[in-house]
C-alpha cells in the first residue's frame, strides 16, 4: 500500500487552487478504497501551499463588510470562502502532522478535508454569481497561525483549532445569515445552512478527539480547555454563543456557562 502521509503533504503543499482540490479529492477517493497506509512513521516535511491571491493582511486590516451593497456581500462571502479554503489546509495538516494515532483519526480528517473542499466550491460559486472570485479581496491567516502554534501536540491542536476557532464559526454564522437575508440574498444564506450543518460535525470531531486524548493523558477535558485558552492567549468564544450548535458538537451546558463568564 502507498503511504498516506506523502499524499497528504502533496495536497497540503499545492499552491494552485484547482490542483489542491483535485489532489484532496483523489486522496479521499484512494482512502475510501483502502489504498493508503496510515501506519508509516517516517517523518515528512510539511509546507502549507497558498495561492498568490488573496493578499494576506492582519485581521484588523481586513475591511468591514456590509451586505447592503453587492460589493459588500461579495466581501463578506469572500471572507467565508477564505475560511473554507484555510479549512481544507487545516484538515489536511491535522492528518499529516500527527503520526501514530488510530486509523479512525485519519479517516475523520480526510473526510473533513473533502467536505471543506465542497464548501469552498459552493461558496465560490455564490461569489462568482456576484461577479467576483476568490483572491479579489484581502484576507487574513489567523486560522493557520493557530495551527502552527499547536503543531507539536494533537491535543492542543484539537482544542484550539476545531474546538475553538471553528466553533466560533458556529456562533458567527446565524447573524451573518440574518444580514444576508435582510439584504435579499437568500441564496447565500441557504448555502450557509449547509456549511453550518457540516461544521457542527467538524467541531464535534475536534471535541471527540480532544476528549479522547485528554482521557489517554488522565486529565479533565473542560478545565484543560480553559487552561489552554489562557496559555495560548486564544480568543474567547463570540457572545452570544450558538448554544444549540455547540451542544450538538459536544460541549456541555456547564462548560458553555463557564465559557460565557467574563474573565
Amino acid at each position: 500500500m502507498e503511504s498516506l502521509f506523502p499524499r497528504l503533504a502533496e495536497a497540503l503543499a499545492a499552491t494552485d487552487i484547482e490542483r489542491k482540490l483535485a489532489l484532496t479529492a483523489a486522496l479521499a477517493d484512494d482512502w475510501a478504497k483502502a489504498r493508503l497506509d496510515w501506519r508509516d512513521s517516517s517523518e515528512i516535511e510539511l509546507h502549507c501551499g497558498i495561492p498568490d491571491k488573496p493578499e494576506l493582511v492582519p485581521p484588523k486590516l481586513v475591511p468591514q463588510r456590509s451586505p447592503q451593497t453587492e460589493e459588500g456581500r461579495a466581501r463578506l462571502l469572500h471572507a467565508i470562502v477564505h475560511i473554507e479554503f484555510s479549512a481544507i489546509n487545516l484538515a489536511l495538516d491535522h492528518a499529516a502532522r500527527f503520526h501514530g494515532l488510530p486509523e479512525e483519526y485519519y479517516a475523520d480528517w480526510i473526510g473533513v478535508a473533502a467536505e471543506e473542499a465542497y464548501h469552498f466550491a459552493i461558496l465560490r460559486e455564490r461569489l462568482n454569481s456576484l461577479g467576483y472570485d476568490y483572491g479579489d479581496f484581502p484576507a487574513h491567516a489567523g486560522l493557520w497561525e493557530m495551527a502552527m502554534k499547536t503543531a507539536d501536540d494533537p491535543l492542543a491542536r484539537m482544542a484550539l483549532v476545531p474546538r475553538l476557532l471553528e466553533a466560533r464559526g458556529l456562533d458567527a454564522t446565524p447573524p451573518i445569515q440574518r444580514r444576508l437575508e435582510q439584504a435579499g440574498d437568500d441564496a447565500s444564506a441557504r448555502v450557509l445552512d449547509i456549511i453550518l450543518r457540516d461544521e457542527i460535525g467538524h467541531v464535534g470531531l475536534g471535541d471527540r478527539w480532544f476528549r479522547r486524548l485528554c482521557g489517554q493523558r488522565g486529565i479533565e477535558p473542560e478545565s484543560t480547555y480553559r487552561e489552554l485558552l489562557k496559555h495560548f492567549k486564544a480568543p474567547r468564544p463570540i457572545l452570544p454563543m450558538n448554544e444549540s450548535a455547540r451542544l450538538q458538537a459536544g460541549f456541555s451546558a456547564a462548560e458553555l456557562a463557564a465559557l460565557a463568564e467574563k474573565v
